[in-house]
């Protein structure tokens, strides 16, 4: 199994939105703050769609499989694409992973 980052997650993790988050949608694109940070973030159309997607828990390959299909992408373009913004949303604690 391909490890995919620093963080030890591969595409079998499974992962979920972390709680205390404000969403809203300014003309089609997903805005977040943090209750945590205190940070804002705009995760744009794509990263919404992502957001609504993890709102349970759900692996990585099966993300990326539901995004595939959405949006007609290949699978390693889109892993390519999708892999940082999930390790950016670890590291910022906007999401977590759920142990087995």
């Amino acid at each position: 199994m391909k490890m995919l980052s620093t963080n030890n997650f591969t595409m079998e993790t499974t992962i979920v939105q972390s709680p205390g988050n404000i969403i809203s949608d300014m003309g089609g694109e997903t805005v977040m703050m943090s209750i945590d940070n205190g940070k804002y973030y705009n995760l744009g159309s794509v990263g919404g769609y992502i957001w609504s997607n993890i709102e349970k828990p759900i692996s990585i390959n099966q993300l990326i499989l539901t995004l595939t299909r959405e949006f007609n992408v290949e699978t390693s373009k889109c892993q390519k694409e999708v892999m940082p913004f999930i390790e950016l949303l670890l590291n910022e604690k906007l999401i977590s992973i759920e142990k087995a």
